[in-house]
Protein backbone atom coordinates (compact mmCIF):
# COMPACT_ATOMS: atom_id res chain seq x y z
CA UNK A 1 0.00 0.00 0.00
CA UNK A 2 2.67 1.99 0.82
CA UNK A 3 4.39 1.52 -2.39
CA UNK A 4 1.19 2.46 -4.39
CA UNK A 5 0.99 5.96 -2.97
CA UNK A 6 4.88 6.41 -3.36
CA UNK A 7 4.15 5.86 -6.81
CA UNK A 8 0.88 8.58 -7.03
CA UNK A 9 2.78 10.93 -5.17
CA UNK A 10 5.82 10.76 -8.22
CA UNK A 11 3.13 10.41 -10.82
CA UNK A 12 1.39 13.74 -9.07
CA UNK A 13 5.07 15.52 -8.53
CA UNK A 14 6.22 14.58 -12.60
CA UNK A 15 2.54 16.15 -13.77
CA UNK A 16 3.27 19.31 -11.56
CA UNK A 17 6.68 19.55 -12.89
CA UNK A 18 5.16 19.10 -16.06
CA UNK A 19 2.90 21.86 -15.81
CA UNK A 20 5.46 23.99 -14.08
CA UNK A 21 7.79 24.04 -17.22
CA UNK A 22 4.67 24.13 -19.93
CA UNK A 23 4.05 27.04 -18.37
CA UNK A 24 6.98 28.84 -18.19
CA UNK A 25 7.84 27.85 -21.46
CA UNK A 26 4.38 29.77 -22.55
CA UNK A 27 5.83 32.76 -20.56
CA UNK A 28 8.84 32.99 -22.37
CA UNK A 29 7.66 32.15 -25.66
CA UNK A 30 4.82 35.15 -25.33
CA UNK A 31 7.86 37.81 -24.01
CA UNK A 32 9.98 37.64 -27.36
CA UNK A 33 7.09 39.81 -29.30
CA UNK A 34 8.00 42.26 -26.90
CA UNK A 35 12.04 41.95 -27.34
CA UNK A 36 13.57 44.86 -29.40
CA UNK A 37 13.83 43.63 -33.15
CA UNK A 38 16.91 45.70 -33.70
CA UNK A 39 20.43 45.21 -32.16
CA UNK A 40 22.39 42.01 -31.51
CA UNK A 41 22.70 41.82 -27.71
CA UNK A 42 19.57 43.31 -26.24
CA UNK A 43 17.45 39.47 -27.12
CA UNK A 44 20.15 36.81 -26.99
CA UNK A 45 19.92 36.32 -23.45
CA UNK A 46 16.22 35.96 -23.29
CA UNK A 47 16.16 33.55 -26.23
CA UNK A 48 18.95 31.49 -24.41
CA UNK A 49 16.85 31.09 -21.60
CA UNK A 50 13.53 30.35 -23.86
CA UNK A 51 15.64 27.65 -25.84
CA UNK A 52 16.91 26.12 -22.46
CA UNK A 53 13.21 26.14 -21.16
CA UNK A 54 11.69 24.25 -24.04
CA UNK A 55 14.82 21.94 -24.08
CA UNK A 56 13.81 20.81 -20.36
CA UNK A 57 10.06 20.61 -21.86
CA UNK A 58 10.66 18.55 -24.60
CA UNK A 59 13.14 16.16 -22.85
CA UNK A 60 10.20 15.74 -19.86
CA UNK A 61 7.59 14.76 -22.10
CA UNK A 62 9.47 12.18 -23.88
CA UNK A 63 10.80 10.52 -20.54
CA UNK A 64 7.53 10.50 -19.00
CA UNK A 65 4.83 10.38 -21.43
CA UNK A 66 3.09 7.08 -20.28
CA UNK A 67 2.40 9.01 -16.61
CA UNK A 68 1.71 12.05 -18.61
CA UNK A 69 -0.49 10.71 -20.85
CA UNK A 70 -3.01 8.53 -17.86
CA UNK A 71 -2.42 10.72 -15.31
CA UNK A 72 -2.71 14.72 -17.31
CA UNK A 73 -4.26 13.12 -20.11
CA UNK A 74 -1.72 14.52 -22.84
CA UNK A 75 -2.92 14.57 -25.99
CA UNK A 76 -0.88 14.37 -29.41
CA UNK A 77 -2.30 18.00 -30.99
CA UNK A 78 -0.25 19.48 -27.36
CA UNK A 79 2.56 17.57 -28.23
CA UNK A 80 2.35 19.36 -31.62
CA UNK A 81 1.69 22.22 -30.40
CA UNK A 82 5.22 22.29 -28.25
CA UNK A 83 6.53 20.74 -31.38
CA UNK A 84 5.48 23.86 -33.23
CA UNK A 85 6.35 26.30 -30.98
CA UNK A 86 10.14 25.45 -31.25
CA UNK A 87 9.71 25.55 -34.81
CA UNK A 88 8.77 29.12 -34.22
CA UNK A 89 11.58 29.30 -32.26
CA UNK A 90 14.27 28.37 -34.83
CA UNK A 91 12.52 30.73 -37.27
CA UNK A 92 12.28 33.45 -35.47
CA UNK A 93 15.97 32.71 -34.59
CA UNK A 94 16.95 32.29 -38.54
CA UNK A 95 15.27 35.84 -38.80
CA UNK A 96 17.32 37.56 -36.10
CA UNK A 97 20.86 35.81 -36.99
CA UNK A 98 20.65 35.12 -40.88
CA UNK A 99 21.87 31.73 -40.39
CA UNK A 100 19.99 29.21 -42.77
CA UNK A 101 20.93 26.40 -40.76
CA UNK A 102 18.37 27.37 -38.24
CA UNK A 103 15.47 27.55 -41.15
CA UNK A 104 16.98 24.04 -41.30
CA UNK A 105 15.78 23.30 -37.72
CA UNK A 106 12.63 25.11 -38.10
CA UNK A 107 11.26 22.80 -41.07
CA UNK A 108 12.24 19.70 -39.76
CA UNK A 109 10.14 19.83 -36.77
CA UNK A 110 7.31 21.17 -38.56
CA UNK A 111 7.98 18.48 -40.92
CA UNK A 112 7.52 15.88 -38.30
CA UNK A 113 4.05 17.25 -37.47
CA UNK A 114 2.75 16.71 -40.36
CA UNK A 115 4.52 13.41 -40.37
CA UNK A 116 3.12 12.18 -36.80
CA UNK A 117 -0.18 14.02 -37.90
CA UNK A 118 -0.37 15.91 -34.33
CA UNK A 119 -3.05 18.08 -35.30
CA UNK A 120 -4.98 15.10 -37.00
CA UNK A 121 -7.55 14.86 -34.39
CA UNK A 122 -8.03 19.06 -34.16
CA UNK A 123 -11.39 19.16 -35.91
CA UNK A 124 -12.71 16.84 -33.10
CA UNK A 125 -12.01 18.57 -30.09
CA UNK A 126 -14.62 21.19 -30.54
CA UNK A 127 -12.01 23.61 -30.07
CA UNK A 128 -12.30 26.64 -33.01
CA UNK A 129 -8.91 28.10 -31.30
CA UNK A 130 -6.69 25.01 -32.32
CA UNK A 131 -8.04 24.25 -35.20
CA UNK A 132 -6.87 28.62 -35.87
CA UNK A 133 -3.84 27.29 -34.45
CA UNK A 134 -3.41 24.04 -36.62
CA UNK A 135 -4.07 26.90 -39.86
CA UNK A 136 -1.92 28.90 -38.54
CA UNK A 137 0.74 25.45 -38.49
CA UNK A 138 0.03 25.41 -41.97
CA UNK A 139 0.85 29.19 -42.83
CA UNK A 140 4.15 28.83 -40.44
CA UNK A 141 5.61 25.56 -42.53
CA UNK A 142 4.18 26.93 -45.94
CA UNK A 143 6.69 30.13 -45.39
CA UNK A 144 9.62 28.03 -44.31
CA UNK A 145 9.19 25.77 -47.42
CA UNK A 146 9.50 28.24 -49.57
CA UNK A 147 12.64 29.97 -48.39
CA UNK A 148 13.89 26.62 -48.40
CA UNK A 149 12.94 26.15 -52.21
CA UNK A 150 11.15 23.16 -51.62
CA UNK A 151 8.13 24.18 -53.75
CA UNK A 152 6.78 20.24 -54.29
CA UNK A 153 6.02 19.92 -50.69
CA UNK A 154 4.77 23.65 -50.85
CA UNK A 155 2.05 22.86 -53.19
CA UNK A 156 1.08 19.26 -51.03
CA UNK A 157 0.80 22.18 -48.10
CA UNK A 158 -1.09 24.74 -49.70
CA UNK A 159 -3.63 21.80 -51.19
CA UNK A 160 -4.29 20.54 -47.45
CA UNK A 161 -4.74 23.98 -46.04
CA UNK A 162 -7.32 24.54 -48.50
CA UNK A 163 -9.01 21.54 -47.77
CA UNK A 164 -9.13 22.74 -43.99
CA UNK A 165 -10.09 25.92 -44.69
CA UNK A 166 -13.18 24.51 -46.90
CA UNK A 167 -14.16 21.58 -44.10
CA UNK A 168 -13.54 24.01 -41.20
CA UNK A 169 -15.19 27.20 -42.45
CA UNK A 170 -13.36 29.07 -39.44
CA UNK A 171 -14.87 32.73 -38.04
CA UNK A 172 -12.56 34.33 -39.95
CA UNK A 173 -13.37 32.30 -43.11
CA UNK A 174 -12.73 35.03 -45.57
CA UNK A 175 -9.26 36.27 -43.62
CA UNK A 176 -8.19 32.54 -44.62
CA UNK A 177 -8.95 32.44 -48.11
CA UNK A 178 -7.53 36.00 -48.42
CA UNK A 179 -4.16 33.84 -47.12
CA UNK A 180 -4.79 31.19 -49.81
CA UNK A 181 -5.45 33.85 -52.13
CA UNK A 182 -1.63 35.78 -51.36
CA UNK A 183 0.03 31.83 -51.09
CA UNK A 184 -1.23 30.96 -54.34
CA UNK A 185 -0.71 34.10 -56.30
CA UNK A 186 3.33 34.32 -54.62
CA UNK A 187 3.82 30.76 -56.06
CA UNK A 188 2.68 31.75 -59.42
CA UNK A 189 4.79 34.62 -59.10
CA UNK A 190 7.91 32.83 -58.16
CA UNK A 191 7.91 30.59 -61.25
CA UNK A 192 9.17 33.33 -63.48
CA UNK A 193 10.56 30.63 -66.04
CA UNK A 194 10.24 26.91 -65.36
CA UNK A 195 13.44 24.27 -65.49
CA UNK A 196 11.47 21.07 -66.90
CA UNK A 197 13.15 17.50 -65.97
CA UNK A 198 12.68 14.85 -68.96
CA UNK A 199 9.27 14.21 -67.97
CA UNK A 200 8.52 17.73 -68.51
CA UNK A 201 7.57 18.31 -64.76
CA UNK A 202 8.80 21.73 -63.70
CA UNK A 203 12.03 21.18 -61.21
CA UNK A 204 13.64 23.12 -58.40
CA UNK A 205 17.29 24.09 -58.80
CA UNK A 206 19.15 24.57 -55.72
CA UNK A 207 23.10 24.47 -56.42
CA UNK A 208 22.87 25.67 -60.42
CA UNK A 209 23.21 29.13 -60.41
CA UNK A 210 19.66 29.63 -61.26
CA UNK A 211 18.81 32.17 -58.43
CA UNK A 212 19.44 30.12 -55.03
CA UNK A 213 22.06 30.91 -52.58
CA UNK A 214 25.56 31.24 -52.28
CA UNK A 215 27.26 28.19 -52.35
CA UNK A 216 31.07 27.20 -53.81
CA UNK A 217 29.76 26.22 -57.02
CA UNK A 218 28.28 29.49 -57.78
CA UNK A 219 30.38 32.08 -55.91
CA UNK A 220 32.43 34.21 -58.65
CA UNK A 221 35.74 33.63 -59.09
CA UNK A 222 37.96 36.68 -58.12
CA UNK A 223 41.85 37.56 -58.13
CA UNK A 224 42.38 39.06 -54.95
CA UNK A 225 44.26 41.98 -53.97
CA UNK A 226 44.95 43.90 -50.67
CA UNK A 227 42.95 46.74 -51.23
CA UNK A 228 39.78 44.36 -51.12
CA UNK A 229 39.33 45.12 -47.30
CA UNK A 230 35.62 45.36 -47.12
CA UNK A 231 33.42 42.68 -45.98
CA UNK A 232 29.49 43.26 -45.69
CA UNK A 233 28.19 42.59 -42.41
CA UNK A 234 24.81 44.20 -42.21
CA UNK A 235 21.95 44.66 -44.52
CA UNK A 236 18.44 46.15 -44.79
CA UNK A 237 16.09 44.58 -46.95
CA UNK A 238 13.25 46.52 -47.72
CA UNK A 239 9.86 45.53 -49.30
CA UNK A 240 7.71 48.60 -50.09
CA UNK A 241 6.44 48.18 -53.81
CA UNK A 242 2.23 48.82 -54.31
CA UNK A 243 0.61 45.95 -55.61
CA UNK A 244 3.32 43.41 -55.62
CA UNK A 245 2.98 39.76 -54.50
CA UNK A 246 3.82 38.73 -51.29
CA UNK A 247 2.98 36.78 -48.60
CA UNK A 248 3.01 36.84 -44.55
CA UNK A 249 5.30 40.37 -44.91
CA UNK A 250 7.69 39.01 -47.55
CA UNK A 251 7.40 40.67 -50.48
CA UNK A 252 8.44 38.92 -54.21
CA UNK A 253 11.65 41.32 -54.26
CA UNK A 254 12.52 41.17 -50.21
CA UNK A 255 11.95 37.08 -50.94
CA UNK A 256 14.60 36.82 -53.83
CA UNK A 257 16.96 39.31 -52.05
CA UNK A 258 17.11 37.65 -48.96
CA UNK A 259 18.33 34.43 -50.94
CA UNK A 260 20.47 36.17 -53.11
CA UNK A 261 22.14 37.28 -49.76
CA UNK A 262 22.62 33.97 -47.97
CA UNK A 263 24.77 31.25 -48.38
CA UNK A 264 23.02 27.64 -48.76
CA UNK A 265 22.31 25.92 -45.35
CA UNK A 266 25.13 22.98 -44.88
CA UNK A 267 23.20 20.07 -43.45
CA UNK A 268 21.91 19.82 -39.78
CA UNK A 269 24.14 16.89 -38.87
CA UNK A 270 27.12 19.51 -39.23
CA UNK A 271 25.70 22.26 -37.09
CA UNK A 272 26.68 22.02 -33.35
CA UNK A 273 22.99 23.56 -32.69
CA UNK A 274 20.79 20.74 -34.37
CA UNK A 275 18.26 19.10 -32.86
CA UNK A 276 18.41 15.71 -35.12
CA UNK A 277 19.63 13.29 -32.58
CA UNK A 278 17.36 10.99 -34.37
CA UNK A 279 14.80 12.55 -36.34
CA UNK A 280 15.03 11.84 -39.99
CA UNK A 281 12.62 12.00 -42.62
CA UNK A 282 8.61 13.10 -42.33
CA UNK A 283 7.43 9.97 -40.77
CA UNK A 284 9.81 9.95 -37.65
CA UNK A 285 8.74 11.40 -34.12
CA UNK A 286 10.42 13.85 -32.37
CA UNK A 287 9.46 11.55 -28.98
CA UNK A 288 12.78 9.52 -30.91
CA UNK A 289 15.13 11.86 -29.16
CA UNK A 290 15.01 15.74 -31.09
CA UNK A 291 15.24 18.02 -28.81
CA UNK A 292 16.41 21.86 -28.86
CA UNK A 293 20.12 21.99 -28.50
CA UNK A 294 22.20 21.93 -24.72
CA UNK A 295 24.51 24.47 -26.53
CA UNK A 296 22.34 27.41 -26.23
CA UNK A 297 22.04 30.09 -29.89
CA UNK A 298 24.92 32.92 -28.93
CA UNK A 299 26.28 31.22 -25.78
CA UNK A 300 29.88 31.18 -25.56
CA UNK A 301 30.25 27.65 -25.60
CA UNK A 302 28.60 27.63 -29.18
CA UNK A 303 31.36 30.18 -30.56
CA UNK A 304 34.06 28.13 -28.52
CA UNK A 305 32.54 25.02 -29.86
CA UNK A 306 35.21 24.79 -32.76
CA UNK A 307 33.85 26.80 -35.96
CA UNK A 308 31.74 29.61 -35.80
CA UNK A 309 28.57 29.59 -37.90
CA UNK A 310 28.03 32.89 -38.35
CA UNK A 311 28.45 32.57 -42.63
CA UNK A 312 25.69 34.82 -43.51
CA UNK A 313 26.20 38.56 -43.06
CA UNK A 314 22.81 39.50 -40.50
CA UNK A 315 20.05 41.31 -42.01
CA UNK A 316 17.30 43.11 -41.27
CA UNK A 317 13.74 42.15 -43.01
CA UNK A 318 11.64 45.51 -43.02
CA UNK A 319 8.00 45.21 -44.75
CA UNK A 320 6.78 48.96 -45.58
CA UNK A 321 7.94 50.42 -42.63
CA UNK A 322 7.36 53.80 -41.69
CA UNK A 323 10.58 56.39 -42.31
CA UNK A 324 11.36 56.42 -38.40
CA UNK A 325 11.58 52.82 -38.42
CA UNK A 326 13.63 52.67 -41.34
CA UNK A 327 15.99 55.10 -39.98
CA UNK A 328 16.20 53.59 -36.29
CA UNK A 329 17.43 50.22 -37.97
CA UNK A 330 19.43 51.74 -40.54
CA UNK A 331 21.26 53.42 -37.32
CA UNK A 332 21.34 49.89 -35.63
CA UNK A 333 23.21 48.31 -38.89
CA UNK A 334 25.22 51.39 -38.66
CA UNK A 335 26.50 50.97 -34.54
CA UNK A 336 27.00 47.17 -35.45
CA UNK A 337 29.33 47.22 -37.83
CA UNK A 338 32.72 46.05 -36.98
CA UNK A 339 36.24 47.36 -38.22
CA UNK A 340 36.61 46.38 -41.85
CA UNK A 341 32.33 45.88 -42.26
CA UNK A 342 30.35 47.37 -44.98
CA UNK A 343 26.11 48.24 -44.82
CA UNK A 344 23.74 47.31 -47.53
CA UNK A 345 20.37 48.63 -48.03
CA UNK A 346 18.38 47.07 -50.49
CA UNK A 347 14.98 49.21 -51.17
CA UNK A 348 12.23 48.17 -53.51
CA UNK A 349 9.79 50.92 -53.46
CA UNK A 350 7.51 52.89 -55.87
CA UNK A 351 8.88 56.31 -56.27
CA UNK A 352 8.02 59.63 -54.28
CA UNK A 353 8.36 62.59 -57.10
CA UNK A 354 8.97 66.02 -56.80
CA UNK A 355 7.25 69.13 -58.19
CA UNK A 356 10.37 71.19 -57.99
CA UNK A 357 10.94 72.95 -61.57
CA UNK A 358 14.29 74.17 -60.71
CA UNK A 359 16.23 71.64 -57.63
CA UNK A 360 19.17 73.46 -55.82
CA UNK A 361 19.11 70.58 -53.08
CA UNK A 362 19.87 67.02 -54.63
CA UNK A 363 19.11 65.43 -51.31
CA UNK A 364 16.01 66.66 -50.64
CA UNK A 365 14.32 68.43 -53.76
CA UNK A 366 14.15 65.63 -56.42
CA UNK A 367 11.84 63.35 -54.62
CA UNK A 368 12.81 59.97 -53.28
CA UNK A 369 11.05 56.41 -52.49
CA UNK A 370 7.91 55.63 -50.42
CA UNK A 371 8.82 53.33 -47.52
CA UNK A 372 4.84 52.72 -46.17
CA UNK A 373 2.76 52.94 -49.19
CA UNK A 374 -1.01 52.40 -49.24
CA UNK A 375 -3.27 51.54 -52.13
CA UNK A 376 -5.47 54.69 -51.59
CA UNK A 377 -3.62 58.00 -50.45
CA UNK A 378 -5.91 59.59 -47.32
CA UNK A 379 -5.56 62.54 -45.38
CA UNK A 380 -3.04 61.62 -43.13
CA UNK A 381 -2.41 58.36 -44.47
CA UNK A 382 0.54 56.65 -46.25
CA UNK A 383 1.80 57.33 -50.01
CA UNK A 384 -0.71 56.79 -53.24
CA UNK A 385 0.72 54.35 -55.89
CA UNK A 386 2.92 54.85 -59.09
CA UNK A 387 3.05 58.63 -61.03
CA UNK A 388 1.90 60.81 -58.51
CA UNK A 389 3.57 63.63 -57.33
CA UNK A 390 4.24 64.88 -53.45
CA UNK A 391 6.72 65.63 -50.85
CA UNK A 392 5.76 63.33 -48.17
CA UNK A 393 6.88 62.60 -44.60
CA UNK A 394 6.79 58.89 -45.48
CA UNK A 395 9.44 58.62 -47.71
CA UNK A 396 13.05 58.15 -47.96
CA UNK A 397 15.28 60.51 -49.69
CA UNK A 398 19.02 60.91 -50.37
CA UNK A 399 19.69 63.24 -48.18
CA UNK A 400 18.48 60.52 -45.30
CA UNK A 401 21.45 58.43 -46.35
CA UNK A 402 24.57 61.33 -45.84
CA UNK A 403 24.83 60.21 -42.50
CA UNK A 404 25.34 56.73 -42.74
CA UNK A 405 27.92 57.33 -45.30
CA UNK A 406 30.47 57.69 -42.46
CA UNK A 407 31.18 54.37 -42.88
CA UNK A 408 31.35 51.76 -46.28
CA UNK A 409 28.01 51.54 -47.65
CA UNK A 410 26.30 49.80 -50.60
CA UNK A 411 23.01 50.68 -51.76
CA UNK A 412 20.77 49.15 -54.04
CA UNK A 413 17.68 51.00 -55.64
CA UNK A 414 14.38 49.34 -57.32
CA UNK A 415 12.15 51.76 -58.22
CA UNK A 416 10.84 53.73 -61.11
CA UNK A 417 12.16 56.91 -59.07
CA UNK A 418 15.58 55.04 -58.39
CA UNK A 419 18.06 57.71 -60.70
CA UNK A 420 17.89 60.43 -57.80
CA UNK A 421 20.00 58.44 -55.78
CA UNK A 422 23.21 58.83 -58.18
CA UNK A 423 23.77 62.44 -56.63
CA UNK A 424 24.77 61.17 -53.01
CA UNK A 425 27.94 63.03 -51.87
CA UNK A 426 31.13 61.04 -50.42
CA UNK A 427 31.65 63.81 -47.44
CA UNK A 428 33.46 61.43 -45.22
CA UNK A 429 35.68 59.66 -47.96
CA UNK A 430 33.89 56.20 -47.40
CA UNK A 431 33.51 53.60 -50.12
CA UNK A 432 29.71 53.83 -51.36
CA UNK A 433 28.39 52.17 -54.22
CA UNK A 434 24.88 52.55 -55.58
CA UNK A 435 23.21 50.42 -57.99
CA UNK A 436 20.05 51.81 -59.28
CA UNK A 437 17.14 50.43 -61.40
CA UNK A 438 15.62 51.09 -65.03
CA UNK A 439 13.53 53.43 -64.02
CA UNK A 440 10.86 52.01 -67.18
CA UNK A 441 10.43 48.61 -68.69
CA UNK A 442 8.59 48.50 -72.28
CA UNK A 443 4.84 48.29 -71.85
CA UNK A 444 4.70 44.42 -72.56
CA UNK A 445 6.24 43.79 -69.29
CA UNK A 446 4.71 46.61 -67.20
CA UNK A 447 1.60 44.76 -65.61
CA UNK A 448 3.78 41.45 -64.66
CA UNK A 449 6.49 43.08 -63.25
CA UNK A 450 4.34 45.10 -61.09
CA UNK A 451 2.35 42.18 -59.23
CA UNK A 452 4.99 39.60 -60.03
CA UNK A 453 8.73 41.03 -59.20
CA UNK A 454 10.94 43.47 -60.20
CA UNK A 455 12.78 42.91 -63.41
CA UNK A 456 15.96 44.56 -62.10
CA UNK A 457 15.95 42.40 -58.98
CA UNK A 458 15.58 38.89 -60.48
CA UNK A 459 19.11 40.05 -62.98
CA UNK A 460 20.26 40.36 -59.30
CA UNK A 461 18.60 37.09 -58.18
CA UNK A 462 18.58 34.92 -60.94
CA UNK A 463 20.12 35.90 -64.26
CA UNK A 464 19.53 33.69 -66.37
CA UNK A 465 15.76 33.67 -65.44
CA UNK A 466 15.49 37.34 -66.19
CA UNK A 467 16.99 37.07 -69.44
CA UNK A 468 15.03 34.00 -70.14
CA UNK A 469 11.73 36.40 -68.90
CA UNK A 470 12.48 38.83 -70.89
CA UNK A 471 12.76 36.86 -74.43
CA UNK A 472 9.34 35.09 -73.71
CA UNK A 473 10.99 31.95 -73.21
CA UNK A 474 8.57 30.32 -70.43
CA UNK A 475 10.29 27.30 -70.02
CA UNK A 476 13.68 25.29 -70.67
CA UNK A 477 14.67 21.61 -70.21
CA UNK A 478 16.83 20.76 -67.42
CA UNK A 479 19.90 20.00 -70.26
CA UNK A 480 19.35 23.27 -72.01
CA UNK A 481 19.10 25.38 -68.81
CA UNK A 482 22.38 23.55 -67.49
CA UNK A 483 24.48 24.52 -70.96
CA UNK A 484 22.76 27.91 -70.86
CA UNK A 485 23.55 28.46 -67.23
CA UNK A 486 27.42 27.64 -68.58
CA UNK A 487 27.56 30.84 -70.52
CA UNK A 488 26.31 32.92 -67.87
CA UNK A 489 29.26 31.54 -65.67
CA UNK A 490 31.95 32.57 -68.40
CA UNK A 491 30.11 36.06 -68.46
CA UNK A 492 30.68 36.18 -64.74
CA UNK A 493 33.98 34.82 -64.54
CA UNK A 494 35.15 37.17 -67.90
CA UNK A 495 33.58 40.22 -66.05
CA UNK A 496 35.75 39.67 -63.35
CA UNK A 497 38.50 39.50 -64.88
CA UNK A 498 37.98 42.77 -66.76
CA UNK A 499 36.90 44.65 -63.47
CA UNK A 500 40.37 43.38 -62.14
CA UNK A 501 41.94 44.22 -65.04
CA UNK A 502 40.98 47.46 -65.03
CA UNK A 503 42.33 48.16 -61.51
CA UNK A 504 45.56 46.59 -62.85
CA UNK A 505 45.63 49.16 -66.06
CA UNK A 506 44.97 51.74 -63.68
CA UNK A 507 47.72 51.25 -61.85
CA UNK A 508 50.48 50.51 -63.84
CA UNK A 509 49.14 52.89 -67.30
CA UNK A 510 46.97 55.35 -65.76
CA UNK A 511 43.69 54.06 -67.96
CA UNK A 512 40.48 51.81 -67.37
CA UNK A 513 39.50 53.75 -64.57
CA UNK A 514 37.23 52.16 -61.85
CA UNK A 515 36.94 54.06 -58.65
CA UNK A 516 38.40 52.39 -55.12
CA UNK A 517 34.88 52.12 -53.79
CA UNK A 518 34.67 48.87 -56.26
CA UNK A 519 37.58 47.29 -55.55
CA UNK A 520 37.57 47.35 -52.17
CA UNK A 521 33.97 45.63 -52.06
CA UNK A 522 34.92 43.02 -54.20
CA UNK A 523 36.96 41.09 -52.24
CA UNK A 524 33.00 40.42 -50.31
CA UNK A 525 31.68 37.25 -52.10
CA UNK A 526 28.27 38.50 -52.05
CA UNK A 527 28.60 42.43 -52.74
CA UNK A 528 31.40 40.62 -55.96
CA UNK A 529 28.21 38.53 -57.02
CA UNK A 530 25.76 42.06 -57.49
CA UNK A 531 28.35 43.98 -58.63
CA UNK A 532 28.72 40.76 -61.64
CA UNK A 533 25.27 40.40 -62.25
CA UNK A 534 24.80 44.19 -62.23
CA UNK A 535 27.16 44.30 -65.13
CA UNK A 536 25.30 41.21 -66.92
CA UNK A 537 21.93 43.46 -66.23
CA UNK A 538 23.39 46.18 -68.30
CA UNK A 539 25.16 44.61 -71.08
CA UNK A 540 21.72 42.80 -71.66
CA UNK A 541 19.16 45.18 -71.92
CA UNK A 542 22.02 47.45 -73.74
CA UNK A 543 22.03 45.11 -76.32
CA UNK A 544 18.11 44.00 -76.33
CA UNK A 545 15.54 45.41 -78.84
CA UNK A 546 13.11 46.10 -76.78
CA UNK A 547 14.66 48.26 -74.04
CA UNK A 548 15.61 51.64 -75.87
CA UNK A 549 16.52 54.44 -73.89
CA UNK A 550 18.51 55.11 -71.22
CA UNK A 551 15.50 54.99 -68.47
CA UNK A 552 15.41 51.52 -69.65
CA UNK A 553 19.03 50.77 -68.25
CA UNK A 554 20.44 50.64 -64.68
CA UNK A 555 22.93 52.79 -63.37
CA UNK A 556 25.40 53.11 -60.97
CA UNK A 557 27.38 55.32 -59.05
CA UNK A 558 30.31 55.58 -59.20
CA UNK A 559 30.07 54.89 -62.91
CA UNK A 560 31.76 51.77 -63.99
CA UNK A 561 34.00 52.08 -67.19
CA UNK A 562 31.79 51.57 -70.36
CA UNK A 563 34.88 50.35 -73.02
CA UNK A 564 36.73 48.79 -70.53
CA UNK A 565 34.08 46.56 -69.14
CA UNK A 566 29.78 47.58 -69.43
CA UNK A 567 31.05 47.56 -73.26
CA UNK A 568 33.74 45.05 -73.86
CA UNK A 569 33.41 43.01 -76.95
CA UNK A 570 34.19 39.77 -75.11
CA UNK A 571 31.05 40.53 -72.72
CA UNK A 572 28.67 41.04 -75.75
CA UNK A 573 29.90 37.87 -77.74
CA UNK A 574 28.62 36.08 -74.93
CA UNK A 575 25.28 37.00 -74.56
CA UNK A 576 25.03 36.94 -78.76
CA UNK A 577 25.81 33.21 -77.45
CA UNK A 578 23.92 32.68 -75.13
CA UNK A 579 20.71 34.05 -77.18
CA UNK A 580 21.90 31.47 -79.48
CA UNK A 581 21.50 28.79 -77.56
CA UNK A 582 18.13 30.13 -76.05
CA UNK A 583 17.27 30.47 -79.93
CA UNK A 584 15.86 34.30 -78.72
CA UNK A 585 18.97 36.10 -80.89
CA UNK A 586 16.14 37.56 -82.70
CA UNK A 587 15.80 39.94 -79.88
CA UNK A 588 18.93 41.38 -79.32
CA UNK A 589 20.56 44.28 -82.02
CA UNK A 590 23.12 42.81 -84.62
CA UNK A 591 26.45 41.77 -83.70
CA UNK A 592 29.00 38.78 -84.57
CA UNK A 593 28.08 35.55 -85.91
CA UNK A 594 28.01 33.27 -83.05
CA UNK A 595 29.33 29.78 -83.00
Amino acid sequence: MVKMESTEEQDRKLVLEFCHLLEKSKQLFNGLRDLPQYGHRQWQAYFGRTFDVYTKLWKFQQQHRMVLDSKYGLKRWQIGEIASKIGQLYYHYYLRTSETNYLNEAYQFYAAIRGRAYYSRAAKEDRPDLMVKKLRYYARFIVVCLLLKKMKLVRELVTELEKQIQDYEPEDHLEWTMVLGEIKGFIKAEAAVAVLHADSNPIILSHSGSGSRLSPLTTPPCERSPHMTLSLQEILIVGSACEQAKFSELTMDMFRMLQTLEREPTEAATNPLSMSHGLHGHDASPAAGRIPPYVLPGSKGYLENGRNFRDNPHKYLMYKPSISQLLVFLASGFKELPLGGALLLYMSADGCFSTTKHPEDYGYELGGVGTSVKRDSVDGGGLSCRGKSYKEGHCLYPGDLYPFTRRPMFVIIDSDNSFVFQHIPRYFGQPLVVLMSPQDVPPAFQADVQQHGSLFTLFLHSPLTALCYICNVGDVPIHHWERCQTYVDRFITEASRLVTRCRIDEIEQGIGFIDSSYVQFFGDDFLRTLILRFVFCDVVLRLHRGFRGRHMRPRCEPQLPANELLEHPSLSHIIFQLASALDVRGHFSEGPECD
